[in-house]
């Protein structure tokens, strides 16, 4: 029992990781408009989980 409450909180951890908008966009290879739109919503730093979930991408 204590393993799967040690899984769970190593996720939420790693959700919580602060990033930098642009950063973020290079590294998941976002287009300079979704970036842009992720600054104006989000500011300069958002968390993992917030920039997932807004984030849109063209497909390849």
């Amino acid at each position: 029992m204590a393993v799967a409450s040690n899984d769970h909180s190593v996720r939420e951890l790693r959700l919580r990781k602060v990033w930098n908008v642009s950063d973020f966009a290079k590294r998941f290879r976002l287009d300079p408009l979704e970036e842009n739109r992720l600054l104006k919503l989000l500011g300069p730093t958002a968390t993992e989980r917030q920039l997932l979930m807004n984030a849109g991408r063209k497909p390849l």
